[in-house]
């Protein structure tokens, strides 16, 4: 017994032959299909990339590596990505930028600047610290001096950012009298400095030497803001 063709595919083929005009949302159907699927991929891909730069390193991560992690041919990479040193790019913005986005863009301050400072150092640990991310701030400050250019990218879409979002706090404090030291809005890497040790403390030393990274941060704000008072 011949099966009758369904009426889906007999549109379809007259479609293809020109005889039935295709809706508007058959049309759009295979083309956001095609985007999701793209989407998927490029994920997956940025993905694979994360797991195996953290692995093997900047200098030692290859595409057919990435490739193989993400179940996908080395020439779809090329699809999305012209090199590795984009590939990186990209999973700073996707992994690291929206960190400092969010901690750099508090809101106007109803409490002290102490308390704003500390939320952004408090959320730094919590975020980057003791995660993935922090791997790969770790990877950066090892490797940044062999590529000049990765290190270039990280300072403008990442270091720059948190510099001035601290010297802008730095100078609301002095200008509440919160901070006495005016110098310290020349050298604003001093109120994260314990966030960035705890980056690399963490990695090199703490199966020896275990930071207390949240207490050290305490201490660190004391010496520039002054003791908070009790009552």
């Amino acid at each position: 017994m011949t099966k009758k063709p369904t009426k889906a595919a007999t549109r379809s083929a007259a479609s293809a032959k020109g005889n039935v005009p295709v809706t508007s949302e058959e049309a759009a159907a295979p083309a956001s299909s095609r985007a999701a699927r793209a989407a998927e991929r490029r994920a997956a891909i940025v993905e694979a990339a994360l797991e195996e730069f953290i692995a093997r390193g900047f200098a030692a991560t290859r595409l057919d590596d990435i490739a193989k992690r993400a179940g996908v041919a080395k020439g779809t990479i090329y699809l999305h990505f012209k090199d590795k040193e984009s590939m990186f790019e990209e999973l700073v913005r996707i992994v690291i930028v929206p960190v400092v986005e969010r901690l750099t863009t508090l809101p106007p301050p109803t409490g002290s600047v102490r308390d704003l400072v500390e939320a952004f150092a408090t959320n730094f640990l919590k975020e980057v610290a003791n995660t993935r991310r922090g791997d790969l701030v770790r990877l950066i400050v090892a490797e940044g001096p062999r590529f000049p250019a990765v290190a270039d990218f990280y300072y403008r879409e990442v270091v720059s950012r948190g510099i001035a979002g601290m010297r802008a706090l730095i100078e609301l404090g002095i200008a509440r009298g919160e901070i006495r030291e005016k110098n310290l809005a020349r050298f604003p890497q001093i109120l994260v400095a314990p966030a960035m040790i705890a980056v690399i403390w963490q990695s090199l030393f703490a199966r020896h030497a275990p930071l207390d990274a949240q207490e050290m941060l305490r201490v660190h704000l004391d010496l520039i803001f002054g003791e908070r008072r009790t009552t």
